[in-house]
């Protein structure tokens, strides 16, 4: 059945640097069942489905020759993490290289969908399944790299240490154990995350850059309710416990954080406006040049895919209200979730909701602690080893450092002294994404261009 799909799919447009020998050799081959298999496990929370995946993924690599000693599946509060250790010859005498990616995904409704959302399908153009983008594609391409290197003799001069965490997607909590209570991985020297960076495309495909996610938002949520001594719903008060707290998200909604920005913002915008062109482009160029310029901020501020790079933002994502159709609400509840430009304390934009919604009953409830994470500045051999495996694929194309407006594991690695880089293999149009959403899909093209991007960054930083 793979044979016949990857048949099939030889009929695709090629990316430079992919032939159609390529997408039939044996390490497409097993990159394409590896990650067809994986996105069939529906690894949602609660689902207790993440240890099943990790077993999958362990055996796969242990088959490879990978020495079952160093292949660990850590259960952890009803999920697991995945550690499989690539021994080097230590020739170097440089620590570990940390490759990161996290197994679970979030939930997705099938009677939403399109698609079924825990099936791999396509069309001429795309892979569609839930976990095509976020991250199940990191996890596949790095597994199956370490099987295709172990076939091929490769022999590292340091450690290659595959961390899959197991709740990326929620509360974190193998990932905490990971970065914060692991002294074998906190020897390493730097991380490399699967789950962030990646190539930029344009609406007629032409490439932008590539980023290198240096830094990322802080992730932060917040329950805010409003509560009310309720009553029989034929006998309306003036207060309500759901008007009080609809007029504190019409308030959220026209709240707009300051302008903020960074070195790694600006010459990112700059580039990419230089490549974009038109418009948008034009606004790119204006607010790097004058972060201060209130027209291109607020053209930025438009765009989902980067309003996100020039301020924190808050957002309502869920509500909760009532106990019956015929009693006044007793309490309502609507989630928050902000991100928060790096540098700026949780608690400051704590006060900038409670003041824009100027009403001191409202109760705030913070769902977990937040995590504020350090920049981890890019450094040249990094760039380097992200050049040449993008260069392969995209002669020439600026390599830039990038602040991720999402959350990913590589906060608690950076908080834990852990310098992370996020440069995964996927290149495509950030308006295609739809990661977390309806009908998640990843080119097809994006996935087989991919298949020599980590073997040529491990080779370049851990080869002879």
């Amino acid at each position: 059945m793979i044979r016949v799909l990857l048949s099939a799919l030889v009929l695709s447009l090629f990316p430079a640097g992919v032939s159609a020998a390529d997408r039939n050799s044996e390490h497409a081959e097993k990159t394409l069942e590896i990650y067809t298999n994986i996105i069939e496990m529906e690894t949602s929370k609660n689902l207790g489905n993440v240890p099943g995946m990790a077993r999958y993924l362990a055996d796969e690599m242990i088959s490879a020759g990978i020495p079952e000693a160093d292949v660990e599946i850590m259960p952890i509060d009803g999920t697991a993490a995945l550690i499989a250790r690539y021994r080097g010859d230590g020739s170097s005498g440089k620590a570990p290289i940390l490759l990161l990616g996290h197994m679970d995904v979030v939930e997705a409704r099938p009677e939403d969908w399109e698609r079924p959302p825990f099936k791999l399908t396509r069309d001429d153009e795309f892979f569609f399944a839930r976990g095509t983008i976020d991250n199940k594609f990191g996890v596949a391409q790095l597994t199956s790299t370490f099987i295709r290197l172990k076939k091929e003799g490769f022999v590292p001069n340091r450690d290659l240490i595959i961390v899959f965490s197991g709740d990326e997607e929620s509360t974190m909590i193998s990932t905490r154990a990971l970065a914060y209570d692991r002294p074998d991985l906190a020897e390493a020297e730097f991380a490399l995350n699967s789950d962030a960076g990646g190539g930029l495309l344009s609406d007629d495909k032409k490439i932008l850059s590539f980023l290198i996610q240096t830094s990322e938002k802080t992730y932060v949520t917040w329950e805010i309710t409003a509560r009310n001594p309720g009553g029989h719903s034929s006998r309306p008060r003036p207060d309500n416990a759901i008007f009080d707290l609809a007029d504190a998200i019409s308030k959220i909604r026209a709240l707009k954080f300051p302008v903020r920005w960074s070195d790694t913002t600006l010459e990112y915008f700059d580039e990419t406006g230089k490549h974009l062109g038109g418009e948008l482009g034009d606004a790119m160029r204006a607010f790097a040049e004058d972060p201060g310029n209130e027209a291109a901020a607020e053209r930025l501020s438009i765009e989902s895919s980067f309003v996100g790079t020039t301020r924190t933002t808050c957002v309502p994502t869920m509500l909760s209200a009532g106990h019956a159709e015929n009693a006044l609400p007793q309490s309502a509840t609507v989630t928050v979730n902000c991100r928060v430009f790096p540098g700026v304390p949780v608690a400051e934009v704590k006060a900038t909701l409670q003041k824009a919604i100027g009403n001191d009953a409202l109760q705030f409830v913070e769902t977990y602690s937040p995590t504020e994470s350090p920049v981890s500045e890019l450094r040249e051999d990094i760039r380097a080893a992200a050049s040449e495996a993008i260069h392969a694929r995209y002669p020439g194309v600026r390599i830039l450092g990038n602040m991720s407006s999402g959350g990913t594991d590589g906060m608690h690695f950076r908080k834990a002294g852990i310098p992370t880089w996020g440069m995964g293999g996927i290149v495509m149009n950030p308006n295609d994404a739809y990661a977390h959403g309806l009908n998640e899909r990843v080119p097809i093209d994006a996935f087989y261009g991919a298949l020599d991007h980590w073997s040529i960054i491990i080779k370049n930083l851990a080869g002879d």
